[in-house]
C-alpha cells in the first residue's frame, strides 16, 4: 500500500525521480524489503510501502501473476521502473529479482501489547543472544509460517537488521518482532532447550509458552537459564554435536502444532513458503 507521507502519488507514481527522491528521504528510517519475494509478503500483512522499485516491472508483474496473484494489483500500483544503474545506487547489491522497498516498522508499542496479551493462543519464539543474522531471518519465517505470537531476540542482535528481513522473506510482518531483555520476556511459562533437559516427545507444549532457544556458540544465557521454568531437549543421535538453531526452531514448533491446539488448513500446511 502507498503511504501518504511518501510524496508518491495515490495511484502508485510513475515518476523515477519522485520514487528516488522519497528513498533517500526515507531509507534511514525504514525497513529494506530486498527482492521480489519479501515485498509480496509486506504486502500480504498490511506493511505500510511508501516506496517500490525495479529495474524491470514487467519481470516483476509477471512474478506476481506466477507466483502472488493475490497481491499482483498492489504491486502494479507500488512499483516504479527505474534504471538498473540508480537501482545499484540505491540497494549496492541488488536481489536478483531487481525488486527493493522500503517499509515503515510497525509499532514497537503494539508489537509489546501483542506479546504481553493473555490468554495467547500461539506461543513466543525468544532467540536468546542469537549471532548469525540468516538464522534469525529463517527462525523469523518459521515463526510466521506457524502462526507464533512473535518472535524475541535478547543481546545486540537487531532483528529487523536487512539480512535478518531478508532472511526472513519480509514475514517480519506477519508476527511481532521485537528485541528485549530477559526481564523484559512476554509472560508465560518459559521452555528452554537444553541438552540437558526433558526429552520433549513425552512433553506437550502449552499455548502460551515462551519456547527459548540460545546462541548457537555458548547455548542458554545464565539470565534466561534462571528465568526458565523447564528444560526441554530434542532427540538427536549420539556423537552428533547439535542441529541448526532454525532446525530446532521448526521441530519444536512442529511438536507444539501436532500435540497442542494450532490449527491450519491442511493444504496450508502442505504448502512450503514461496
Amino acid at each position: 500500500m502507498n503511504d501518504p507521507d511518501s510524496g508518491l502519488g495515490a495511484d502508485g507514481a510513475r515518476d523515477p525521480q519522485d520514487a528516488v527522491r522519497a528513498w533517500h528521504r526515507l531509507a534511514d528510517s525504514s525497513v529494506l524489503l530486498d527482492g521480489f519475494h519479501a515485498l509480496k509478503h509486506a504486502v500480504r500483512f498490511q506493511a505500510r510501502i511508501p516506496v517500490a522499485v525495479t529495474a524491470d516491472r514487467e519481470a516483476a508483474l509477471a512474478l506476481a501473476d506466477d507466483l502472488a496473484s493475490d497481491v499482483r494489483v498492489a504491486l502494479d500500483g507500488l512499483l516504479v521502473e527505474v534504471a538498473e544503474a540508480t537501482l545499484k545506487a540505491l540497494v549496492p547489491r541488488p536481489h536478483p529479482t531487481s525488486v527493493a522497498a522500503l517499509a515503515l516498522r510497525p509499532s514497537r508499542a503494539a508489537n509489546l501489547e501483542s506479546l504481553a496479551r493473555m490468554p495467547r493462543r500461539t506461543p513466543v519464539v525468544v532467540l536468546d543472544n542469537p549471532r548469525n543474522l540468516g538464522n534469525a531471518g529463517a527462525v523469523i519465517r518459521l515463526a510466521a509460517g506457524f502462526g507464533a505470537t512473535g518472535v524475541v531476540t535478547t543481546g545486540s542482535l537487531d532483528p529487523w537488521h536487512p539480512t535478518v528481513v531478508r532472511g526472513g522473506a519480509g514475514l517480519h510482518f506477519a508476527t511481532a518482532v521485537e528485541r528485549l531483555t530477559v526481564d523484559e520476556l512476554p509472560p508465560g511459562p518459559v521452555f528452554a532447550l537444553d541438552p540437558e533437559g526433558e526429552d520433549i516427545r513425552g512433553l506437550k507444549l502449552p499455548d502460551d509458552a515462551v519456547l527459548a532457544f540460545g546462541s548457537e556458540r555458548s547455548g542458554l544465557s545464565a539470565e534466561l537459564r534462571a528465568r526458565t521454568d523447564h528444560l526441554v531437549s530434542l532427540p538427536m543421535r549420539p556423537q552428533v554435536s547439535s542441529y541448526n538453531l532454525a532446525t530446532s526452531v521448526a521441530m519444536t514448533l512442529f511438536h507444539w502444532s501436532a500435540t497442542g491446539n494450532a490449527t491450519f488448513p491442511r493444504s496450508a500446511a502442505a504448502t512450503p513458503l514461496r
